[in-house]
């Protein structure tokens, strides 16, 4: 019998993939469209679909969606060990955590540059922060469910006490369906 190796460890890859399906819905998708939507190559996302399902973070049915309890459960309570999130230095970019929506509507503005995906093409000066994927930043600029979902688990992977808190309650509403 051949030792085969099965790759079994999650890669920020996989967030960022189970995030656009909690995105996209109940609406069908394919690896093409789904490739195209995030700027990840089809190989990559079925890679990452064998390592949710054995993760147990995705239901196999026609179509694999995410499962959601057990998403939610990662994305609060393991995401920011991880994925630990770094911070860099004043840069132009794109809001992301307590600065992006929803959160920025929920918390009072404070004179602290703001965290944000560096991005080049970005009208707003704050304070770096690595995004959970390379591709975020333009799957995010396409998809704006998608947005506020990599910026709540930014809040998660990075905020203080009550940034995290008012994320997780928010990120457990929209990935159970309630926009």
């Amino acid at each position: 019998m051949e030792n085969a190796y099965v790759e079994s460890s999650l890669k920020p890859v996989d967030v960022l993939i189970l995030l656009k399906l909690v995105a996209n819905g109940d609406q069908p998708w394919s690896y093409a469209r789904l490739s195209g939507e995030i700027g990840v190559v089809p190989s990559q996302i079925s890679n990452s679909l064998r390592r949710c399902e054995r993760a147990r973070l995705l239901e196999r049915s026609d179509s694999p969606r995410p499962y959601r309890p057990h998403l939610t459960e990662f994305l609060i309570h393991g995401v920011k060990y991880c994925f630990p999130a770094a911070t860099g230095s004043l840069t132009r970019g794109i809001p992301t955590s307590y600065a992006a929506p929803p959160l920025s509507s929920l918390l009072n503005p404070t004179d602290d540059p703001p965290p944000v995906w560096p991005y080049s093409h970005g009208e707003v000066r704050g304070i770096g922060l690595t995004p959970i994927h390379r591709a975020a930043p333009e799957a995010a600029l396409k998809d704006g469910k998608l947005y506020q979902l990599l910026a709540l688990v930014d809040a998660i992977r990075t905020g203080r006490a009550r940034e995290r808190e008012l994320a997780a309650r928010e990120l457990t509403s929209r990935i159970e369906g309630n926009w």
